[in-house]
């Protein structure tokens, strides 16, 4: 799910995805909350499930786990 997550943050922004690792936080990569919800609309896309953003995620490992966390009930 990292993979996942990593390369679409890396094509959102456009860098390379070797630069992101999960204490990476989306601030540092200049992503607001904005993004960050179109970033989950697209994840639900792909993964077919519904993703309900209950908190403010900091960090891409945050949202890893946020994401393996609904998708594991």
């Amino acid at each position: 799910m990292f993979e996942k997550i990593a390369a679409m943050l890396a094509e959102h922004i456009d860098c390379d995805v070797s630069e992101i690792t999960r204490e990476t936080t989306f601030e540092s990569l200049g992503i607001d909350s904005l993004d960050t919800v179109e970033m989950v609309m697209q994840l639900e896309e792909e993964l077919d499930t519904e993703l309900e953003l209950e908190e403010k995620v900091e960090t891409v490992g945050a949202l890893v786990d946020f994401v393996e966390s609904k998708l594991n009930g």
